[in-house]
């Protein structure tokens, strides 16, 4: 059990310092961003939130002060939920309401941390066991200190996932409303953190045990935080994770489409604009080519494409699930047949010396490549059945 909590301390901790260190590496050109500043202050905060988990982890002592690691902790945990809210704040909302609302925050914040300190040396956290301040140990002052910890922590994931919401809807920019809407994930996985945490020390002061579900807090910390590391920074690397899925898309379809562009290239070799390379630096150019490749070998097809066969035959059974699937299955199997009697020299009477791939719209590209696919891939069911 042990094992697993220092487990997800650790990824918490990793996930918060690589999203500083990415966030750092920007300084050069982003200091000059008040937004920025404040995004960085926000992670010093989570880090050094770890840091004295790590350090309180070590030795009951921090600076010749019993449990004083705990207290730093506590008190970083609820600067670091402050400044996330004002990067809330900044991010979705205009300059001056942006403005009274961290106003309103850092007051509220250093109000939690007067009162946490007071609470903290009231009930003699310096000269407690450290396992008091997980438990509570059922001492009315070390319970009261830890609740009101732990309301100062779930409060704002509540306003932050009632604010990201609606401000991802009305996000215009495409990164920032993936931030906001990670960031509602964030606070939904931390509220359960918190949740848990609580039931662990209300059960624990009550003498209850809940055996392997006090795991249950560490597990939703580690998500928790993790995810916020990643909402926190998407903002910067997310339109390049964006285009790197594209490419990843595109490649898939361009590979898919293969088998059908080879066997239309060898029925007409003069539909290829530059001779074939396994090359793929211009993806966007050469997709956009072989899908043209395709449509004009199909073309070429058109006086032996036999309108009497419906795509019947051996193969089709995996296409039936749906009328879609079955005109994907007609279109390779016509197709099939047409290569064949192109080979043969035989133009059958009721040929399709006219009209397209059954009236698909040919003008939105992307759904072009969707479809063609599609048919690509009956098409190779195809040549997989004979």
């Amino acid at each position: 059990m042990n094992t697993i909590k220092t487990l997800c301390f650790v990824i918490a901790a990793l996930s918060s310092y690589a999203a500083l260190v990415y966030r750092l590496l920007q300084v050069g050109r982003s200091w000059r961003d008040s937004t920025y500043r404040t995004l960085l202050i926000t992670l010093l905060f989570q880090c050094l939130t770890f840091t004295m988990g790590a350090v309180a982890m070590g030795s009951e002592r921090f600076l010749g002060v019993g449990n004083l690691a705990i207290l730093v902790m506590h008190l970083s945990a609820v600067a670091f939920c402050v400044s996330a809210q004002i990067i809330l704040l900044r991010w979705a909302t205009g300059s001056e309401e942006a403005v009274r609302g961290a106003r309103y925050w850092l007051i509220t914040g250093i109000a939690l941390n007067a009162l946490l300190t007071a609470l903290f040396f009231i009930a003699d956290g310096p000269g407690r066991p450290a396992e008091d301040f997980n438990t509570g140990s059922g001492r009315p002052l070390i319970l009261t200190y830890l609740l009101v910890f732990m309301v100062s922590q779930a409060v704002p994931c509540v306003t932050i996932l009632r604010q990201c919401v609606p401000y991802a809807r009305m996000a215009s920019k495409t990164s920032l409303r993936q931030a906001l809407r990670m960031l509602s994930v964030a606070a939904v996985i931390l509220f359960l953190y918190c949740l848990a945490r609580v039931v662990n020390i209300l059960t624990a002061a009550s003498g209850l045990d809940i055996g392997a579900w006090t795991l249950a807090a560490s597990v939703f910390s580690a998500l928790g935080i993790a995810t916020l590391s990643l909402a926190l920074t998407i903002s910067s690397w997310g339109p390049s994770a964006t285009r790197l899925l594209e490419w990843a898309h595109g490649y898939r379809s361009y590979r898919a489409l293969y088998p059908l562009w080879r066997d239309l290239y060898e029925s007409s070799p003069d539909i290829v604009l530059e001779p074939p390379g396994a090359a793929v630096s211009d993806l966007d150019y050469r997709l956009h080519r072989r899908v043209i490749e395709i449509r004009d070998g199909w073309r070429e097809l058109r006086p032996y494409i036999d309108r009497t066969t419906g795509g019947e035959g051996d193969g089709g059974a995996g296409f039936r699930g749906g009328e879609e699937s079955r005109q994907a299955f007609a279109e390779a199997a016509q197709i099939k047949q047409a290569l064949h009697a192109k080979r043969t020299g035989t133009i059958p009477d009721d040929n399709a010396d006219t009209g397209d791939f059954e009236d698909r719209d040919t003008d939105n590209f992307t759904a072009e490549v969707v479809w063609l696919t599609k048919v690509a891939a009956a098409y190779r069911k195809l040549d997989n059945a004979r």
